[in-house]
């Protein structure tokens, strides 16, 4: 069984490791609870849809140029294991954290905030109740934030971040955008082209 101890164990190895950084993991993804992974799973999509691999071992890396890791890390109950995430992350290789917490406390991405300064986190409100929780930061100790449950959105900022040193990350950006303008002029010519009625019937809408 691992336990807390192993995990920082794990991350101070690899802080400690200087391993090059083409093979690290570029996005972090952290959240409070397992039970957060459903909201979460958009930031794996969106990492995905941008060509991003997941990295599960830290010493042999998946083929893809960038990529990305997961794990559970709680303020409350493993806060510890917080602190040696936050702490190693730019040893790790981490150049952004994408944060996710839920409840009234949700205080994972603001104290990851403090502790990674000055690398970037991007905080992830897991309910509505959480949102006042995730972005109460002090002047002087910045956190970027989206809107409840919005993790795709959370990871594609996360995108953004790497994509002002990375040529191939911006290049899939705009190619995403691009694709998101292009369904938006498909789907303008056919409501006109085939009328309200023949559209709803082509998408099997019913009034």
């Amino acid at each position: 069984m691992t336990t807390v101890q192993d995990l920082i164990d794990r991350l101070e190895s690899e802080a400690n490791s200087d391993a090059e950084p083409d093979s690290t993991p570029d996005v972090g993804v952290i959240m409070g609870s397992d039970s957060d992974l459903d909201t979460m799973q958009g930031a794996f999509d969106a990492l995905e849809e941008l060509g991003f691999d997941e990295q599960t071992d830290f010493h042999d890396p998946p083929a893809a140029r960038f990529t990305y890791e997961a794990y559970v890390v709680s303020a409350h109950r493993t806060p510890e294991l917080m602190y040696a995430y936050g702490e190693t992350a730019a040893d790790r290789g981490l150049d952004v954290i994408v944060a996710g917490a839920g409840g009234k406390s949700a205080d994972l991405p603001n104290m990851t905030a403090s502790l990674a300064y000055p690398i970037p986190v991007i905080g992830v409100p897991v309910q509505e109740k959480s949102v006042d929780s995730v972005i109460g930061m002090p002047t002087g100790a910045p956190i970027v934030a989206v809107d409840a449950g919005k993790s795709f959105n959370a990871a594609l900022s996360a995108a953004q971040i790497l994509a002002r040193e990375h040529d191939e990350v911006e290049e899939r950006l705009v190619e995403y955008h691009e694709d998101l303008v292009a369904d938006v002029a498909d789907v303008s010519a056919d409501l006109h082209d085939l009328g309200v009625e023949g559209f709803r019937e082509s998408r099997g809408r019913e009034r």
